[in-house]
């Protein structure tokens, strides 16, 4: 399920805050990880911590935090469980966690405590309209990648924008994603012409009230 280009998907479970999923597996475990509503809030993360395993958390305690240039946060636990592992590769590498969430991006293997289910997590379908109202409440924006970096550029001509994003292209690795956003109406013209001549390409374009957002990949 889709909701203002954020992926839910069907064949998992959501905490009520629509902050953290879940999603069963036959041996009786749980895998955890967070919702592309955590991600974007969090950007690109510099930053994950676990708590120690082999303990029993309640629900609601937080099991690990999540650290970027703009945002400090937990990773709470939507029941009670033990926790078992976290997942190796998002704590060397934290982007994952954030760029992939819902595939290798997951971050805990628990146990519950209770067997007999967990009312208070529902399928996306269920909670919709919850989804839907944190997304516009926190002002959330998904995109088809997800930004390494941010450009706000408000109130500034897009000539000159194109020369901060051709300087900023200069010193960032190849395959990095820049997250453009401009109020000039050319813009969307201006970014076709300059992806032309710079073959790099735009992932994805879209205009949300006054303002474009533009998302670009460095390829070279």
């Amino acid at each position: 399920m889709r909701i203002e280009h954020c992926e839910f998907p069907d064949d998992l479970l959501y905490d009520e805050d629509g902050l953290v999923w879940v999603r069963p597996d036959a041996s009786g475990l749980r895998v955890v990880g967070i919702t592309s509503i955590q991600a974007a809030l969090a950007g690109p993360l510099t930053k994950v911590a676990a708590k120690p395993a082999g303990i029993e958390y309640a629900r609601g305690k937080s099991v690990g935090t999540l650290e970027s240039g703009r945002y400090f946060g937990a990773i709470r636990l939507p029941m009670e469980a033990t926790l078992l592992r976290v997942n190796e590769s998002v704590l060397a590498n934290p982007k994952l966690l954030s760029s992939d969430p819902y595939g290798r991006g997951w971050f805990a293997e628990v146990r519950p405590k209770e067997a007999t289910g967990t009312p208070w997590l529902r399928s996306a379908a269920d909670v919709r309209d919850r989804l839907a109202a944190q997304v516009a409440a926190l002002r959330v924006h998904c995109f088809a990648a997800f930004p390494d970096h941010e450009m706000f550029e408000i109130g500034t001509e897009c000539a000159a924008v194109m020369a901060k994003l051709d300087e900023l292209l200069t010193q960032v690795p190849t395959g990095d994603v820049v997250h453009l956003v401009s109020d000039d109406w050319t813009a969307p013209a201006e970014m076709v012409n300059w992806s032309m001549r710079t073959g790099q390409p735009i992932l994805e374009q879209r205009k949300e009230g006054n303002l474009y957002h533009f998302l670009v990949r460095k390829v070279g």
